[in-house]
C-alpha cells in the first residue's frame, strides 16, 4: 500500500489552513452583523446616527490598543496586563508635554510608551519570564511612578493650547481616531504579512523553541512586538488624553480587558501564531458594539465585564479547538 505523498500533502494543507482562516473571518463577520440587527431591533436608539458615532469612538480607542495586543498574542507571549496603564500614562505624558509644543509631546509620549513596554518584551524573551508576572510588575511599576509625580491629580493641557484639536475633530462626521485606527491598522497588517519581522513573529508564536534551534533573533522579535504594543497604547492614550482634555489614572479603564477581548474575538490565538491586526479591527467592534448596547439598557459596568467575559470564554474555546483540529 502506497503512502501519501509529502509534497502533495503540503499543498492540501495550506489550502485546508486557508479555509480555516476564511472560517474564522467569516464567523466574525457573521457575529458582528447577527449583533447589529439584534441591537437594532431589541434596542432604542441603537442605530440611531449619534449612538453609531458614540460606537465608533469606542472603537477607536479600544481598537487602536487590540492591534498592539494581537501583536503580542501573535508572538506566543498570552498578552499583557499592563497595556491599560500605559493607556493612562500616555495620556497623562502628552497633555503635560505639550508645554514643550505638540510635535515633543507627541514623540515624548510615544516614546515612553515604547520604551515601558519594550523593557518588559526584553525580560520576558530574554530570560522565559511569566508574561503574566511581568506585565503585573510592570504595569503597577507605571502607576506608581505616574501617581508620584502627578500627586495622584488630574493633569491639563497649558491654557488655550489649541494645536491638538485637530485629535478631536470629526471629518466626515466620523471621529480622528477611527482615521488612525484604520491606517494602523493597515500599516500593520503590512508589517505583519510582507516584512521578515512581521513573518518572525508568527514563527516565533507557532514554536518559540523551533524558531531559537531555527537561529531567529526570538528576544529581539519578543522586545519588538511589545515595543509596537506599547507604541499602540500610549497612542491611545494621547488621542484619549485630548477627546477629554484632561488625564488621571483612572483614564485607562477597562482598556487591557477590552483590547484583550477584541484581540480573542477577532480569531487570535492566546498561544500565539495564528490571528490577524484587521480581524482586530472587528473584535474591538464587536466590543464596543456590546457595551454600547448593554450601556443603554441600563445595565452595569459589571453585567458589562461579565457578558464580554462569556463572549470571550466562547471565542477562546472555538479558536482552541480549531488550532488543536490543525494540529491532528
Amino acid at each position: 500500500m502506497s503512502t501519501p505523498d509529502s509534497t502533495a500533502i503540503r499543498p492540501l494543507a495550506a489550502i485546508y489552513t486557508g479555509s480555516r482562516r476564511q472560517l474564522i473571518g467569516r464567523a466574525v463577520a457573521g457575529v458582528l452583523i447577527a449583533f447589529f440587527i439584534f441591537g437594532a431591533v431589541t434596542t432604542d436608539s441603537f442605530t440611531s446616527i449619534q449612538n453609531i458615532r458614540a460606537i465608533l469612538v469606542a472603537t477607536g480607542f479600544v481598537g487602536i490598543v487590540a492591534v498592539g495586543m494581537t501583536v503580542i498574542m501573535l508572538s506566543g507571549n498570552l498578552f499583557s496586563l499592563s497595556l491599560g496603564t500605559t493607556v493612562s500614562v500616555g495620556a497623562i505624558t502628552f497633555l503635560w508635554a505639550l508645554k514643550l509644543g505638540l510635535v515633543p509631546a507627541i514623540l515624548i509620549t510615544l516614546g515612553v510608551g515604547t520604551a515601558a513596554c519594550a523593557v518588559q518584551g526584553l525580560v520576558i524573551g530574554a530570560i522565559g519570564a511569566n508574561p503574566i508576572i511581568v506585565t503585573i510588575g510592570a504595569g503597577a511599576l507605571q502607576a506608581g511612578v505616574a501617581a508620584w509625580l502627578t500627586d495622584g491629580s488630574s493633569i491639563f493641557p497649558p491654557a488655550g493650547d489649541k494645536s491638538f484639536d485637530f485629535m478631536t475633530s470629526t471629518p466626515l462626521g466620523i471621529a480622528f481616531p477611527v482615521y488612525v485606527l484604520v491606517v494602523l491598522v493597515i500599516i500593520c497588517e503590512l508589517v505583519m504579512r510582507r516584512t521578515r519581522f512581521g513573518k518572525e513573529v508568527y514563527l516565533v508564536g507557532e514554536n518559540r523553541q523551533a524558531a531559537t534551534a531555527a537561529g531567529l533573533r526570538v528576544t529581539l522579535i519578543i522586545t519588538g512586538a511589545f515595543a509596537i504594543a506599547g507604541a499602540c497604547a500610549a497612542l491611545a492614550g494621547m488621542l484619549l488624553g485630548a477627546f477629554n482634555q484632561n488625564a488621571t489614572l483612572l483614564v485607562g479603564g477597562t482598556f487591557t480587558f477590552d483590547a484583550i477581548a477584541a484581540a480573542l474575538v477577532g480569531g487570535s490565538a492566546v498561544t500565539g501564531g495564528r490571528g490577524s491586526v484587521t480581524r482586530a479591527l472587528f473584535g474591538a467592534l464587536i466590543i464596543a458594539a456590546i457595551s454600547d448596547m448593554l450601556l443603554l439598557r441600563g445595565y452595569s459596568t459589571g453585567i458589562q465585564i461579565m457578558v464580554k467575559g462569556l463572549l470571550v470564554l466562547f471565542v477562546v474555546v472555538i479558536v482552541q479547538l480549531n488550532a488543536r483540529e490543525d494540529r491532528a
